[in-house]
This record gives C-alpha cells, structure tokens and sequence, in this order.
C-alpha cells in the first residue's frame, strides 16, 4: 500500500519532469498508519461537517496527497494523475482548494497550511463548546496536518504553534517529517533547532524519535496523541525519497524527477512490477476507503437526527453557519443602523466608525469571531458583549498577540472550516507582515475580513514606520481582494455590510485613527456606495471631477466649494472601494466619471495607482515618499493635502 502512493509520486513527477518526489516517497508509511487507522472522511462526500481535516502543509509534496486521494476513492481519476501539473487538471503543482475533492487548503507557501491547521482546530473547538451538548457530540472531529523541516524554519510556523499551545488546541495533531534535508541539501548546516523542545515550550505534547516507516509506529503515535489535552507534535525519522536505491537521503530527490533509469531502478528495489500508472486491484481494495466513509457519516447522521430531535434550533442553527449563509434578519439590521447613521450625522474617527458597525451586526451574527494582533484598544474590534478565546474557555474574541502573519492565516484557516465568520485587525503599515495570507485568502475565495486601523500620515507622531504610504494601492493590486476606505460613518457601515455578504473572496477595511466628518447624502447615495464609488456632490455643468477615499474626502468637498465660490463647479467622486466600482457596468461607470471631463484623484497614499483614473492628462494629489513623524494636522499640510493644493491641481488640469 505505501508502494503504491511511491509509484504514483515518481511516475507522475517523471510523467510531467516537475515536482516533487522525494517527500511523498519518504512520508508513505506515515500517511498509510493515518489515512487507514484514523482519518474520519468520507471519500463520496468532502464537505460532510465532521469529517477529520488533513493539510498538507509541505505542499510540493502534492503527489502525496493526490496518490491518497486517488486509492481511497475521490472524484480523481487516474487521468488526472497523468496530468499531474498540466493546464486546468484537478493536479496541481500543490494543492488547492475548490479544484481538487478532497484538499481542505491551498498549501506551497510554508507554513501557513500548519497555521490553517490551527485555525480550523479553533474552529472545532469553538463550535463543539457553543453546540456540544450532553449525550450529543456532534461536533468532534480532528485536524491532522503534515509539516516538514521547510515549515518549521518559516517564522509563521513560530507564531500560530506558540498561540495553539496557549490555546490548548487537543484535538489537533502535526506529523512532522524530519528527513534533515531541503532544496539546499543537510539542513544541520542552517537548521539545528531543537524541535521537540521548542514545541514542548509553547506547550504541546510532543512524541519524539517516531520510525516513520514503521506503520505501527506511527499509529501508536497517533493514539497517544489523541489522549493528550494539548495539541501534538509527533516527530518522525524518515529518509527522503524512501525506495529510490541511489537518490534516497539526498537532496536530489527532492525537488526533480528521478529519471528513467532511477524510476526503472526503485520499481526492482521496491519489488513493483507493475508499470506505470497501474495499481493492483488487491492494493486498491486495501486503500478503498469509499464503505468505511458511507459508515462513518451515516452514522454521524444518526446522532445528528436525534440532536436535531432534542435540540431543533441548535441543529438549525449549526448547519446555517456551516453552509455560511446569513440569518434571516441581517438585511434589516443594517438598513436600520446605517437609517441611524444618517439620524446621528457623527463626527468620529472611522476605526471607531467600524466599532460601532461591529457592535449594530454582532447580536445577529453569533458567527463573527474578531480578535487583533495585540491592538483592541487602537483597531476597536471588540464590542461589549464580546468574550476573550482563552485555553478552556470559549468565546468570540482572540487576542492573537504581536503575530499578524499568524492571525491572518489562522483566520483563513477559521474560514475554511465554516461556522464562522472571521476578522482580525493591526495597523494598515503592518498588512506587510501578513501579506502572503492575504494573497492565500483571495486564491482561495476565502470570507476572511482583514480589518486595518491608522491608515496613513493621520497615525501622527508615531512616523514613517508606522505610516502607511504604499499599502492601500498594493492591496489593490492583489487579484479577488476587496479593498474598502471608507469616509465616514455611513460608507464605514456599508463596508461592513459588503465583507460580511462577500462569499467568493476576502476584504479588507482600511479605517483612519483620526476623526473624520459625516458626509451628508441622499438615501439614494446611500444605495451607491455599495457600488463602490458614486457621486458625493454634483454639480450642474461641472468642469471636472474630484476623486478621493476616506479622509481625503472631506478634503476635496472642500476645494469643491471653494472652486464653485471661484465660478469653477466640480462634481465630486467618493470611492470608497476601486475594486467594487472595477466591477460596475460600463453605462454607470460612465455616468460616475463622464467621458471628457478632466480628472484629479486625491489620496493620502502614493500616486501611480490612480493614473487609471485620472488619465496621464488627469492629476493625483498624493505622496510619492515616505511620512514624517508629526500631528496628523501639520503633515498634511506639510504634505500638501490642503484645499488650495487640491484647487491649484484642478486649475492646471483646466489649463492643459
């Protein structure tokens, strides 16, 4: 049985002369003790609510995962084998969500898979206490996940292992491969962590010098694993490239086909007469995995009928969230906090603004699960009726500590579990350290909200370290990411409304430390914003168009009406969200920003990405170097985010 995943990894990768062979051929026992003794699935039904989750973070090792998938019985068919990396096939280079049955995330970037590992753990965890209820576990499964030396050595890995051993998270398990090799070869010439221990300092249980080509082995690891009250870390020697009779234990397995005459040479010292491609009907039976699945969930679906029998509401309720549809009064609710906006017309800071909008959705969103990176007090992603996660004790809020990689992809992890909504927040400068999170999340049509607080030189005295500049547009230019800045109270609102209703993709909120003006609108330009960029202020035969987002907003309003005292009318443009407005049709993008009219876009951010707009005869109005640490108020106008600046652009673009 584990030959089978070996000739499957080697004649793929040699098929497609790309991949990775080395691991799939060195973790084949392990994966064999797992899979057959443990893992909970059931192969006719990937998203049945408590099957086990299995990440494999060491994701070039995909051929490991798809050989698993293959044998047990999933929609992937030998074919797709054969098109291991190809265009469009159900095999990609590493796995990926949402294409191949079977694989719960998108894994390659090490690291992160075992961080959503800690996610979807915490999800478990939180959902078993709020639905569990006596003599009725519904909500009881495992997350497994494979790390190798690779993952270890990324600093995420640091950062979501050291809060799931805070947490307590038990009920998830990480076999680690420590082959002590990598792309550059030994690792003990770059690597010589003590692994174990640091585990055992954040607080895991960890099962050291495991044979990880002993089946039994690995399976009394995973039993004893599975009595621990804290999460595991089971250590398996392996030797990479297990079976390859000149290759194995180097570094030249891991990353490259072995070749013909190698392929020839491991099948006689494997004893794999078979040719390529071909598996024995007595081995696929072995692996068959299709009856003890239909078992396992139908005898959950039992146990769930009488939960649903004794508690109606509770059984609604989880399988609602679980399908990540919204209650039946979410609508209502925000039409009648943002109908409160427009009552209040308040003056405060967005971040605040995004607070209050958290505090109107909570009470009919049991689903929300907020937290930060170490900054309640400055993001506001609390709300009174919140409760702190703590090791054994369930609640809705996690203060993730300074780890904004980490909570981000813990969240994305959350996501992909289901059962909650998740948000987290830090200062916008430090989306930098949780970047390629975000990336995963929109690849993975993820409803992650990504909430980002003191969003440009209004931060202050804190400085250029701490002044986001650059960030906004290149969160821009991240595929299937919604971007939103909002202006005020009302725009802040339907932000919210927008990253909550999103299901194909994550967001981010980009709120201001410093207070910002209510805007006032019709109920009509209400209904605009949520098209991402509407018109703010018109004005009858306007010359040119004002653009601008958040702060920048209350800014060009004012130029506005100076120009309209000088006889000059504009129409200003708020656009809370470029990506949304991308979206529009051409006709109301046309009557947002009419065709030969003059354009002058302002922001408090650098000026390239808002050429799309403006046009090269257009003007922007930014900042094209880094902040300086002073008031808000002095920089920007030490900055030229004044009126008359903004009157003086628009006059030379008349000029032109």
């Amino acid at each position: 049985m584990a030959n089978a995943i070996r000739a499957l990894a080697m004649d793929a990768v040699q098929k497609a002369n790309s991949g990775h062979p080395g691991m799939p051929m060195g973790m084949a026992e392990i994966a064999l003790a797992l899979w057959t003794r443990h893992y909970r699935h059931n192969p006719a039904n990937p998203q049945w609510i408590d099957r086990d989750r299995f990440l494999l973070s060491n994701g070039h090792g995909s051929m490991l995962h798809y050989a698993l998938l293959h044998l047990t019985g999933y929609d992937l068919s030998m074919d797709e084998i054969r098109n291991f990396r190809q265009l469009h096939s159900k095999t990609a280079g590493h796995p990926e969500v949402h294409v191949t049955p079977g694989v719960e995330t998108t894994t390659g970037p090490l690291g992160q898979g075992v961080s959503n590992a800690v996610g979807m753990a915490l999800a478990e965890s939180l959902l078993a206490a709020e639905f569990n209820r006596p003599g009725h576990d519904i909500v009881g499964h495992y997350t497994y996940a494979f790390v190798g030396d690779g993952c270890l050595m990324e600093g995420i890995s640091h950062e979501a292992c050291s809060l799931a051993g805070t947490l307590e998270l038990a009920k998830l398990i990480v076999l680690y491969d420590d082959n002590g090799i990598s792309i550059d070869g030994h690792v003990d010439g770059w690597f010589r962590d003590d692994t174990p221990k640091r585990f055992e300092a954040y607080g895991w249980n960890v099962i050291r010098s495991v044979d990880g080509h002993n089946v039994d082995a690995v399976d009394a690891a995973i039993q004893q694993a599975k009595q621990s009250k804290r999460p595991t870390l089971i250590c398996c020697k392996t030797v990479i490239g297990k079976g390859s009779p000149n290759l194995a234990g180097g570094d030249k397995v891991h990353g490259a086909a072995l070749g013909e005459k190698e392929v020839a040479a491991t099948r006689e010292a494997l004893g794999w007469t078979d040719a390529p491609f071909v598996i024995p009907a007595d081995v696929y039976a072995d692996w068959d995995a299709k009856a003890a699945g239909k078992a396992t969930e139908d005898d959950w679906n039992q146990r769930f009928a009488a939960y649903r029998a004794a508690h109606p509401e509770l059984a609604a309720e989880l399988q609602r969230r679980m399908k990540g549809e919204l209650p039946g009064n979410f609508n209502a609710t925000v039409d009648a906090y943002v109908a409160a906006c427009l009552d209040k017309k308040e003056t405060i800071a967005t971040r605040k603004a995004s607070q209050n909008s958290i505090q109107a959705l909570a009470p009919v969103l049991p689903e929300f699960l907020g937290g930060s990176a170490d900054l309640t007090g400055s993001n506001l992603t609390n709300w009174k009726e919140c409760v702190a996660v703590r090791a054994g004790q369930p609640g809705n809020h996690i203060n993730y500590g300074v780890r904004e990689f980490g909570m981000s992809a813990i969240m994305n992890g959350v996501a992909l579990h289901g059962g909650y909504i998740p948000f987290g927040a830090t200062f916008l400068t430090f989306s930098d350290y949780s970047r390629n999170a975000l990336r995963m999340a929109a690849l993975m049509k993820l409803r992650s909200i990504f909430v980002f607080t003191h969003d440009s030189i209004g931060l202050g005295e804190d400085g250029p370290t701490h002044q986001s500049i650059e960030h906004v547009s290149s969160l821009r230019l991240i595929p299937n990411l919604d971007n939103w800045r909002p202006c005020d109270t009302v725009e802040s609102a339907i932000a919210w409304e927008a990253a909550v209703k999103r299901r194909d993709g994550p967001t981010t909120l980009i709120f201001s430390r410093q207070n910002l003006p209510y805007m006032e609108r019709s109920v009509a330009q209400v209904a605009d914003i949520r098209r991402g960029g509407y018109v703010l202020k018109d004005a009858p035969n306007a010359k040119a168009v004002l653009i601008a987002t958040g702060s920048e907003v209350e800014l060009v309003v004012k130029a506005a009406a100076s120009l309209e005292a000088q006889g000059v009318a504009v129409r200003v443009v708020s656009m809370p969200s470029t990506d949304v407005f991308d979206r529009q049709d051409a006709a109301y993008k046309a009557s947002v920003l009419p065709k030969g009219l003059p354009r002058v876009a302002v922001e408090a951010g650098v000026t390239a990405f808002w050429y799309k707009y403006v046009g090269l005869e257009g003007a922007v109005v930014g900042i094209d170097t880094f902040g300086e640490s002073a008031p808000a108020g002095v920089l920007f106008k030490h900055f030229g985010f004044t009126p008359e600046n903004v009157e003086a652009a628009v006059k030379r673009v008349l000029a032109a």
